[in-house]
């Protein structure tokens, strides 16, 4: 199949990753892939650094290309807005996002015109659902993540660097104070979960939360908010602690699993045999070919 795929991020978070990671599953299976990304973004570099056919997000670009695509397949709502008029009855749109959907006549029309949406959770499926979009549109596909080397442990409570209010760094931050844990603000997760005592995840909207799975695969333990999709990867008290939206609540876990290490190391090897049981890559790649397939 020749995809052609659409992310206008500015960052490299978590949906970015994802993409990066599809990109090169697709070449692997034998697939055709190009990206239109917004140019200098970090997801356009990395995937040039990949050897993979990226370009810059142009209308006049996505014009020409997606004519002759198979599937286009949009990552976010801005892609999403931009293939709406020029490939309905190919467009795959991924929905991540736990908000409701807009409810007015441009939102309707946008919703209406993709053929299939693929819900990075149940949660999310069911959000499309109640903002209108038919059940039998809707397909789950979780995210995956590679498995590293397991964690050597330390003392540091790992809390990423976010600007975003809604993700609850400070909150995250006020619980590590409280619990007198020292702490690591990270905008590498991937090599700062190598020496973590915990991953300490809390937010007020998460349709899944793919920081969470690489934590988990690489077997550090997990506290994260009774929130959302995040419901869907954690289980309280086998893979992860799952806590109240408070700082007293998430200072409480992370002293609780301070003071257990057998608890710590039971979460975290429980955690990271699911991931590589749910959530890896291939899995990942492997079931969005399988909806590709539905409406080729």
């Amino acid at each position: 199949m020749r995809i052609l795929h659409l992310d206008s991020g500015r960052e490299m978070r978590g949906g970015q990753w994802q993409v990066l990671r599809l990109l090169a599953g697709l070449r692997a299976a034998g697939h055709d892939v190009t990206l239109l990304a917004r140019a200098g973004a970090p997801l356009a570099e990395a995937v040039h650094q990949a050897s993979l056919d990226v370009r810059p997000l142009k209308l006049s670009t996505l014009v020409s290309l997606a004519s002759d695509a198979n599937i286009v397949h949009a990552h976010d709502g801005r892609s999403h807005t931009l293939a709406a008029g020029l490939a309905a009855k190919r467009l795959i749109v991924s929905r991540r996002v736990a908000f409701s959907l807009q409810r007015n006549p441009a939102s309707h029309w946008k919703y209406k015109r993709a053929a299939h949406y693929i819900a990075v959770s149940e949660f999310v499926k069911r959000v499309l659902e109640t903002g209108g979009v038919p059940a039998s549109k809707i397909s789950v596909v979780h995210d995956g993540v590679p498995i590293p080397q397991p964690s050597r442990g330390g003392d540091r409570i790992v809390i990423l660097d976010l600007a975003d209010a809604g993700k609850g760094t400070a909150l995250a931050l006020e619980a590590a104070k409280l619990a007198d844990a020292p702490v690591l603000l990270s905008r590498n997760l991937e090599s700062d979960l190598g020496e973590a005592a915990a991953f300490v995840y809390l937010t007020r909207s998460e349709g899944l939360g793919s920081a969470v799975l690489l934590a988990m695969a690489a077997g550090v333990p997990v506290i994260v908010s009774n929130i959302g999709g995040l419901l869907e990867i954690v289980e309280h008290e086998r893979t992860g602690l799952v806590t109240e939206n408070s700082a007293a609540a998430a200072a409480a876990a992370i002293r609780r699993l301070r003071d257990d290490p057998q608890l710590a190391r039971s979460l975290a090897q429980n955690a990271r045999e699911q991931i590589e049981q749910k959530f890896t890559v291939e899995q990942m790649v492997a079931r969005t070919i399988a909806v590709y397939e539905k409406i080729s």
